[in-house]
């Protein structure tokens, strides 16, 4: 099945993606797609049951001060520290990322511009005096809540 055309729509980064290029996917893929959860992955449940064990108290998928279309995974907001945990396709993982093949051109931009997106946010959060922490989603969540528990408690981890 071809490449449909979905002009119009906008790509998570607020902006329009050219009306030119192929938008979406096949059906196949597309259904496929729809059901990525953007919150309450396995590893976001992990670190935030560890997190909570520990007795920190945060707030989940919460809006980034500034950036009304931005969301961190986990939030303190007392400490002024933002925790992500990206996704290796999403967010482009030195060690698992892959390049789809079908609308490559395409795929490449979207990633791309969540690169430039997430080094945005970082960059805005931190200006605002914000801490950003950032996990791969592969990475061991006991030891990602051993990171953030040292931030939050200001005991850190060299």
């Amino acid at each position: 099945m071809p490449p449909t055309e979905m002009s119009g729509a906008q790509d998570g980064t607020g902006r329009k993606p050219p009306t030119d290029s192929p938008r979406a996917v096949d059906a196949s893929t597309s259904a496929r797609m729809s059901l990525q959860r953007r919150r309450d992955t396995a590893p976001e449940l992990l670190l935030r049951k560890e997190l909570h064990s520990r007795g920190l108290r945060y707030r989940v998928d919460s809006k980034l001060p500034g950036m009304p279309r931005r969301r961190a995974d986990v939030l303190f907001t007392r400490q002024k520290i933002a925790v992500f945990v990206d996704g290796c396709f999403w967010h482009a993982c030195p060690i698992h990322a892959t390049s789809p093949q079908n609308n490559s051109g395409w795929w490449r931009t979207k990633l791309d511009g969540n690169i430039a997106r997430d080094r945005d946010t970082d960059r805005r959060l931190q200006e605002q005096g914000w801490q950003v922490l950032r996990f791969w989603e592969h990475e061991d969540m006991t030891l990602a809540a051993d990171v953030v528990e040292s931030h939050v408690r200001g005991t850190l981890i060299p």
